[in-house]
């Protein structure tokens, strides 16, 4: 039987799901784009919030709020399940794209965010995909430095804040 997920209204959670068989599905930047465009279309279907993402080429990051009367649950199911039809189907493909189920954690205190948020940063240079967090254009720092507000939600202070600390620290000289 599977473990029940933690949700808990109000929550911020960290949500991360991986490629079947740790397959590098989403390396193609077109592949990446319908991930964003998926994504996008979700935001117009549900009530929540992204604060911050990264989409790798295997797997990717969230950080999510949902709405008052959403389910964290629902949310995620809708999305890995359309981008795995669109997958699918532009390959002319069929069968499982994601590994499992999502992994989800709720978020406890600022500190916790801040952690969470940094190792989403370093995901693409730990894997020299840049050199620098912030040109990555399929994460969170990116679509902030370059106004896209299309994933992203417009945040509380404290995380903005969060956003510009970053932005300095791997500024591109």
């Amino acid at each position: 039987m599977r473990k029940l997920r933690d949700l808990r209204a109000g929550a911020r959670y960290h949500v991360s799901a991986r490629a079947n068989y740790g397959e590098a599905i989403l390396n193609p930047s077109e592949v990446k784009e319908l991930f964003l465009s998926v994504l996008r279309e979700a935001k117009r279907k549900y009530d929540f919030c992204i604060e911050h993402f990264c989409i790798m080429g295997n797997h990717y990051h969230l950080i999510v709020r949902p709405g008052e009367n959403e389910c964290l649950s629902v949310i995620m199911k809708w999305i890995m399940q359309v981008f795995a039809m669109r997958y699918n189907r532009r390959l002319g493909i069929h069968g499982h794209v994601w590994g499992d189920r999502f992994f989800s954690r709720i978020i406890v205190d600022r500190e916790d965010f801040k952690r969470i948020f940094e190792y989403i940063n370093d995901n693409p240079v730990k894997e020299h995909f840049v050199p620098e967090p912030g040109s990555w254009p399929y994460g969170g720092l990116y679509h902030h430095r370059t106004m896209r507000f299309d994933i992203l939600d417009l945040l509380p202070q404290w995380i903005t804040a969060l956003f510009k600390a970053a932005s300095s620290a791997y500024a591109v000289p």
